[in-house]
């Protein structure tokens, strides 16, 4: 019994404990952000944005903001107060803020940082793959954008890392819409597709793949062609087969093309006859 009392004794003080804190915390915020003292108000700006309460912080970074440009505090103010948004992934308002500063302090020491923050907040706006790819497309011409004005430095080389991986995702959307018209025995569109894939990414890893592609629809295109078409739409094919053999020889699917390269050589010789 006496254990049970013990126990009780201490849960309950440990929850008291914990509610004196949380609204200690919670006054103490409210304090700071009705307060005109702005010194006290950065103080406490300062403070919850090093412990990475970024809520907190930008709320009191945005009354600042207003009453502190022109100071020499304002720098430091305008740099955090766009790491909030950043990190509380407001990418968006990240952008117009790193943007923002860039224009503000053209000379400052952060303003490279800033630069580079700006087209990250784009790569961070990038969605999944399957989705509209605006955001990608902008984040790849900020990127090299900054890439160009800042070559050789840690930064273009860790944008030049995004840009590579935007572009896969743009590729991979791509090649999945590719694909579809495949599926969908949309043969020429596939050809097309495909064809625009290779020159879109010619260093892709899966140039090959993107060939034995073409190679099948414009096969599939030309069994299905009227008679007087087919013999030119075969020779087609023989053509894509040699052009694979040619560009890919190391291939896994060499044995592949050349089941169609001897189909559509059979099919010719029977057309002619």
């Amino acid at each position: 019994m006496r254990k049970l009392f013990v126990l009780i004794f201490l849960v309950t003080s440990i929850s008291s404990c914990s509610k004196i804190h949380l609204f200690g915390k919670k006054d103490s915020f409210s304090k700071a952000l009705k307060s005109t003292d702005y010194e006290y108000k950065l103080k406490m700006a300062e403070k919850y944005y090093i412990n990475k309460d970024y809520n907190h912080a930008q709320q009191l970074y945005d009354d600042l903001f207003r009453v502190m440009k022109g100071t020499d505090h304002f720098e430091d103010i305008y740099y955090k107060y766009a790491y909030c948004a950043f990190y509380l992934k407001d990418y968006s308002s990240a952008e117009n803020l790193f943007k923002g500063f860039v224009e503000a302090f053209p000379n400052s020491q952060k303003s490279d940082e800033m630069e580079f923050m700006r087209a990250f907040s784009f790569y961070k706006e990038s969605p999944k793959y399957q989705l509209d790819q605006t955001n990608t497309t902008k984040a790849i011409g900020f990127l090299q954008a900054y890439v160009n004005t800042h070559p050789g430095t840690d930064r273009a080389k860790e944008a030049q890392d995004y840009i590579e991986k935007c572009r896969q995702k743009l590729e991979r959307k791509d090649y999945e819409n590719a694909v579809l018209y495949y599926d969908l025995k949309y043969y020429r569109a596939a050809v097309i597709t495909f064809t625009t894939l290779m020159n879109t990414y010619p260093d892709s890893e899966k140039s090959d793949e993107y060939k034995f592609y073409i190679i099948r629809a414009n096969y599939q295109y030309a069994t299905e062609s009227f008679e007087e078409k087919k013999q030119t739409r075969f020779e087609q094919v023989v053509a894509d087969c040699n052009d694979f053999m040619d560009r890919f020889p190391e291939s896994k699917l060499k044995k592949n093309v050349q089941e169609y390269l001897d189909l559509s050589t059979n099919n010719i010789k029977t057309l002619k006859q």
